[in-house]
């Protein structure tokens, strides 16, 4: 079943007025953003009263329009039923260590799936006021500019981003990994915020971007974006790190480099 182009225009509209809503109740944090601080799956996996009010925005933004969708998001994790055929998948911190040290790289990242896959998608940059949207189909645009990637299949040249898990043996099987794969490109960046590596894919800061272990909240978004781009998304099977990995690159990169980050897991013990 194909989704009425209206739902889809108005899941962009909803989206991009709620991570509006959220990174100015975020940027109106960052002088104590630590409050209400816990950790989740491990004692470097945190989650502040700021991410909990962002989402809370979010989900109340989204529910007040769209009341029959379903919803899977960081903080509340569970996926509720909906009847529609939309599901929203919302990080509404993506880069809550970053938020919290002062680094100012992180992101609310919101998209929307029907049966097909990704339909929609908004990344929102407060601290940059940089916006990424996209539907399915295209184009993607940054601020209302298209974005439209150009090709290059010369991995020794491309600067690649990449990230590391919470989990202390997942982290140091992610860095053998990455000590396999940097001999073969011009350099690698870690910023800490997977929903904003996937759209520097997008816009051409970075040439391409891998991970292990990201959520789907994570990378939703980003994904419809570089796609709609003209790049390339792909789910690479779990490795050594323990769980499934995503790669994003512009046109005629994702083949090498992900056939050296496959032989780069030869080094994992």
């Amino acid at each position: 079943m194909t989704t009425d182009p209206a739902d889809a225009r108005q899941a962009l509209d909803i989206a991009l007025r709620a991570a509006e809503v959220a990174g100015r109740g975020l940027m109106g944090r960052c002088q104590c953003p630590a409050e209400g601080l816990t950790a989740k799956s491990t004692s470097t996996d945190l989650v502040s009263d700021a991410d909990r009010e962002a989402e809370h925005a979010i989900l109340s933004i989204i529910r007040a329009e769209r009341p029959d969708d379903a919803i899977l998001s960081e903080e509340s994790g569970v996926a509720e039923g909906g009847t529609s055929g939309l599901r929203w998948l919302v990080d509404p911190l993506d880069g809550t260590t970053n938020y919290l040290w002062g680094y100012p790289h992180w992101a609310v990242s919101i998209a929307c799936h029907d049966e097909v896959g990704g339909l929609m998608g908004v990344v929102h940059d407060p601290i940059r006021d940089e916006t990424f949207t996209a539907v399915r189909g295209g184009p993607a645009y940054l601020n209302g500019h298209v974005l439209a990637l150009e090709p290059s299949d010369d991995l020794g040249q491309a600067l690649i981003g990449s990230g590391f898990g919470y989990d202390a043996v997942r982290r140091r099987r992610q860095a053998t990994r990455l000590m396999g794969v940097i001999p073969h490109v011009r350099d690698m960046r870690r910023g800490g915020s997977a929903a904003l590596d996937m759209v520097w894919v997008a816009c051409g800061r970075l040439d391409a971007y891998y991970e292990f272990g990201v959520n789907a909240w994570d990378v939703a978004a980003g994904a419809v974006i570089v796609v709609a781009a003209g790049g390339t998304v792909q789910d690479i099977p779990a490795g050594p790190e323990g769980a499934p990995g995503t790669l994003a690159a512009r046109p005629g990169l994702a083949a090498p480099l992900r056939a050296v980050v496959d032989q780069a897991a030869d080094g994992i013990a």
